[in-house]
């Protein structure tokens, strides 16, 4: 019953959570910017003017890939809030990303068929990263559980510095950050054609915007989990880190496919293997 309640709580406040942080980007980048920006909760005006839309799709396919992309977003988070097993939460969120990816594919679109070539190549790049980064978890806490991270007596941070910041990497690129944001930009005045999303359009559109939000609030829990002894500074912790990933996404330029794969791989998995060989050797 427990484990039941916090699904339902995961389901309930992912969206609710994401919405806030997409909001909260939004001015916080305005104020960068010198701009005032729009509310906070404008993020759900937008989503539910979406969902008011005719609904048009360039084929059925579209339908099935957003709603997979929507329930596996939904489900990941889902298990994180109920301490599931690390593994099973990334192949569910995983199996979501290449419906979103298959349902560009389905249409004729060059824009749309770039996107998703781009949408699969920074899965390429951040996806090792992310197991890499689980591989850690299971080097200290003995289980892939999350249960099992709960008991540990100090923070896994002290523990994890290189593979929180090779996390970052993963985080800037799901978040569609500058300078990973190339499959389709998360601000609309950085490009005229929405490469993966360019044929998503109406109430379809707004389920992937909400399956984002969820994919949001899933990898900051993941952050989140690295100082899990005390709340208040978990919450510092993961406010920084956004704050650090919205000053990325202001002062960097787009880069290209190979200029991530390289940085990525290099520095991404670098990173998460030198800590893991100073975790395994301890």
């Amino acid at each position: 019953m427990d484990t039941l309640i916090l699904v339902i709580i995961g389901i309930v406040a992912g969206p609710v959570l994401g919405g806030l942080v997409a909001g909260l980007d939004r001015r916080v980048t305005a104020w960068f910017q010198s701009r005032q920006g729009p509310p906070v909760t404008q993020p759900f005006f937008d989503v539910a003017k979406l969902l008011g839309k005719e609904r048009t799709v360039v084929n059925q396919w579209q339908i099935l890939c957003a709603w997979v992309y929507l329930i596996g977003a939904a489900t990941s988070v889902a298990l994180l809030f109920a301490q599931a097993d690390l593994l099973l939460i990334f192949f569910v969120q995983a199996v979501g990303a290449v419906f979103l990816v298959m349902g560009a594919l389905a249409v004729k679109s060059p824009y749309s068929q770039v996107g998703a070539q781009r949408e699969l190549l920074q899965m390429l790049a951040y996806e090792p990263v992310l197991v890499l980064v689980f591989v850690g978890f299971y080097l200290v806490t003995g289980s892939f559980s999350l249960e099992a991270l709960w008991a540990q007596e100090t923070p896994l941070l002290a523990k994890m510095p290189l593979l929180y910041l090779a996390l970052g990497f993963a985080l800037t690129i799901k978040l569609r950050k500058s300078p990973f944001d190339f499959s389709t930009s998360h601000h609309g005045h950085q490009e005229l054609v929405k490469g993966v999303l360019t044929e998503y359009s109406g109430p379809y559109l707004g389920l992937v915007e909400i399956a984002h939000w969820y994919e949001t609030i899933l990898v900051l829990g993941l952050c989140a989990m690295f100082w899990h002894t005390n709340v208040a500074i978990m919450a510092v912790l993961v406010i920084l880190t956004y704050l650090v990933e919205i000053l990325v996404d202001n002062t960097m330029a787009r880069m290209t496919w190979r200029w991530m794969l390289k940085r990525v791989w290099l520095l991404g998995m670098g990173l998460s293997i030198v800590n893991l060989i100073w975790l395994y050797a301890r």
